[in-house]
């Protein structure tokens, strides 16, 4: 009877506290991809920095882990993760059907629309039919391009990129008619710098979930269930107690979290 009790409080236990039950994490190394400001960048003392950066770090602590990062190109950040090179991705990846063949993800971190950028002086009224024939800069890889791919199909030419900042260069000496990206990364990566004062945000801003997917989440291996809960876990749980919002007031005017 005795020991029935001792192993009835021992299961509570368990299970009242984050991170015990099943796998013990005590570290968690994450994937970023440094070249993405302001969510994720190396800032001039050669260290990562920015938002993505900011919300890893209150997550490892909210969740009572050791954060590791690793800075891996886009272009090999999911293979890195399944090869186990790191056992998250925190780098502002949108959660796509098509990503979530290959990963899991957690719930969204935070949400922002697509726009596209264009050159002040161009009058052309560019959405929908004045857009045909125009060469249009993209990240490789992210949910921009395939909007841009999805929306205008074979009317334009795709222009793809390893980083967003060599596409806006290619906006800036007129090898593109517009760049089309996060909001924010247009906002603040280009529009507020010098070489971004002669352009302007141009037609609607995008929010279709069919090629934007359902926010910007953390991927996980498939099957890494707890990882994924104490991610999510941590989630909820600096978002009541305020720390979101201070790293949120830290980057932007207004709520990067979305509807």
């Amino acid at each position: 009877m005795k020991k029935g009790i001792i192993l009835a409080v021992l299961f509570a236990f368990v299970c009242a506290v984050p991170g015990v039950f099943a796998a013990d994490i005590q570290k968690v190394r994450v994937g970023t991809e440094g070249a993405y400001p302001p969510f994720n960048y190396i800032d001039k003392n050669g260290d990562l920095a920015g938002f993505d950066i900011d919300i890893a770090n209150a997550l490892c602590e909210a969740a009572g882990v050791e954060c590791e990062f690793v800075t891996q190109d886009w272009d090999g950040i999911i293979p890195g993760l399944i090869a186990k090179k790191y056992d998250c991705i925190i780098a502002s990846m949108s959660i796509t059907e098509e990503r979530e063949k290959k990963v899991d993800f957690t719930k969204k971190y935070y949400q922002t629309p697509v726009q596209c950028v264009a050159n002040k002086d161009n009058t052309l009224e560019y959405f929908l039919e004045g857009i045909e024939d125009k060469t249009i800069g993209v990240q490789r890889g992210v949910v921009g391009a395939n909007l841009v791919r999805g929306k205008f199909g074979d009317n334009v030419t795709v222009k793809a990129y390893a980083t967003q900042d060599e596409a806006n260069m290619d906006l800036a000496s007129g090898r593109n008619d517009l760049v089309c990206a996060d909001s924010v990364i247009l906002q603040t990566g280009f529009l507020d710098t010098e070489e971004g004062a002669g352009f302007q945000f141009v037609g609607p801003s995008f929010n279709d979930q069919e090629y934007l997917g359902k926010g910007i989440g953390i991927a996980v291996r498939q099957g890494d269930d707890d990882l994924r809960k104490l991610l999510n876990d941590a989630i909820d749980t600096i978002r009541n107690n305020g720390v979101y919002k201070e790293i949120n007031n830290k980057y932007f005017d207004f709520d990067v979290y979305g509807k």
